[in-house]
Formats: structure tokens, C-alpha cells, sequence
């Protein structure tokens, strides 16, 4: 995918965002492209799940949970999960969790890297990259969480004893300096700290804006944590308290 179609995207998911709905018209008119073009952008858009593309109108996504997570601030997940891209080697085995930074990580990863294999607990990331070709993904076993997508339970932990890798990317939903990254499912995060056991670094994807959350459910110490990948608006007493906990930090650059 070029840049000029990334941005492209960018502008028409930041449109039907701000405004609820746009016409194809419209958005042909103020990006300075096509009907047709649109139409194409809209369509693999869709085919994402972050818009609806409906009789010449494109409209927010559907009303799924992950969905909707996924197209807000698109354009920030997405250079987030870039940079995290950026640390995988093609051949690689790698595990990734459930949640909107994690998705866009595999989306890119799938198609930008060769004989690379995804084990993950998220039925959403294995369906939304399975029409990606060259796509090799492990889902694990467990009991199924409809809202969230995910396995977790007894069942994902002995599936996940059979792997060992050497890098596992997991989501975030706040953070407390008391018990560190948190999240909203007590059984989600059990099986994160299962996941987390298999592999040698965990690597957390978050906007900053999560770190103004304390989250209800304890998911990893900080400490446990090898590298942050987040935009340059986090706290500054948060990032020096993960700092001394030895957690290293990367800032996504605004675009």
C-alpha cells in the first residue's frame, strides 16, 4: 500500500469519524481524488471493518466493540503498530494479544513480512487477517469471550504451554503505579500473565491517553514490562516511574 493511499485512508476514517457519515461525492471533492478512488479506499476500509461503505455514503463501522476501538485514533494506532513492526524479523514466531494497536500490528505484520507466525488468543486478529495470503496464524484454544473475541480460561493456558517466542505484544486499558498495567477482565488478564510466561520480552502497544486510567483488573508489574511502545503525550512522572522499573520507552512521533 503506497502512502498516498495510507493518507488517503487517514483523511476519509478522520472524516466519517468527525462528521457520523459522508458522502463518496464529498470525500472525492475535499481529499482531491476520484468518485472511483474513494469507492476502492472505502471498499478495503470495509473490508476491515472500520467503515460501512452503503449506496454512495460511507458511515462509521459497525457496533462491535473492537471495531469501533479500532477506527478511534486510527492514525495513531497505526504509526504505533508500525514501530513495533519494525522490531520483528522476517521468519519469526511471535505472540500477540487481543485489542486495537495489537490488530493493526498484525494487519501490518502479515503483509509486510515473509514466513512470519502469529500465535494469538484473539479470534478477531486471526479474522481480520485471514484474506491476507501469506497470513500464518496459531489461534489458541479456551473458553470463547463474544465481546472482547477472545479464548481464555484453563484451556488457552495449557495451549499456550507449547510455545516459547521470543516476543509477545499485548494491548493495555490503564495503568497504576501501585500494580502497574491494568486491564478490564480479570479472566482476559490471567491469560495474558499465561501468555507472558512463554515468551522472553512483553511488549506493550497503548495510547497514552490509557495512562490517565488506573484500570480495574491488575495485568503485568512494570517491571515485567521490557518496552513501551506509546505516543510522545505520556505523562512525564509516569514515563521516568517505568524508567526506574526498567521498562524501555519508545515515543511515537505526532504525524
Amino acid at each position: 500500500m503506497s502512502d498516498k493511499q495510507i493518507n488517503r485512508q487517514r483523511r476519509i476514517l478522520e472524516i466519517v469519524t468527525q462528521e457520523g457519515r459522508a458522502e463518496v461525492a464529498l470525500l472525492a471533492d475535499v481529499i482531491g481524488v476520484s468518485r472511483v478512488t474513494i469507492r476502492k479506499d472505502a471498499d478495503l476500509l470495509a473490508g476491515k471493518g472500520l467503515v460501512r461503505h452503503e449506496h454512495g455514503l460511507v458511515l462509521p463501522g459497525s457496533s462491535d466493540d473492537i471495531n469501533n476501538r479500532l477506527s478511534y485514533h486510527y492514525d495513531r494506532k497505526q504509526r504505533i503498530a508500525r514501530t513495533a513492526s519494525k522490531l520483528v524479523q522476517d521468519g519469526e514466531t511471535v505472540m500477540i494479544e487481543s485489542g486495537s494497536c495489537c490488530a493493526i500490528l498484525a494487519d501490518e505484520l502479515a503483509q509486510h513480512k515473509r514466513d512470519l507466525t502469529i500465535i494469538t488468543n484473539s479470534a478477531f486478529i486471526a479474522g481480520y487477517i485471514r484474506k491476507i495470503p501469506q497470513a500464518q496464524i496459531i489461534l489458541l484454544g479456551g473458553d470463547y469471550q463474544n465481546e472482547a473475541q477472545v479464548m481464555v480460561g484453563p484451556i488457552a493456558r495449557q495451549s499456550v504451554q507449547g510455545f516459547s517466542v521470543d516476543k509477545f505484544f499485548i494491548g493495555a486499558d490503564g495503568f497504576s503505579e501501585k500494580i502497574g498495567f491494568t486491564g478490564k477482565n480479570h479472566l482476559r488478564a490471567e491469560t495474558v500473565r499465561d501468555m507472558a510466561k512463554q515468551a522472553r520480552q512483553v511488549i506493550v502497544l497503548t495510547e497514552s491517553e490509557k495512562f490517565a486510567k488506573p484500570g480495574i483488573v491488575p495485568l503485568l508489574p512494570a517491571n515485567s514490562v521490557g518496552l513501551l511502545i506509546t505516543d510522545s503525550a505520556i505523562p512525564p512522572g509516569i514515563e521516568c516511574f517505568l524508567e526506574k522499573a526498567g521498562t524501555r520507552i519508545i515515543k511515537v512521533p505526532e504525524a
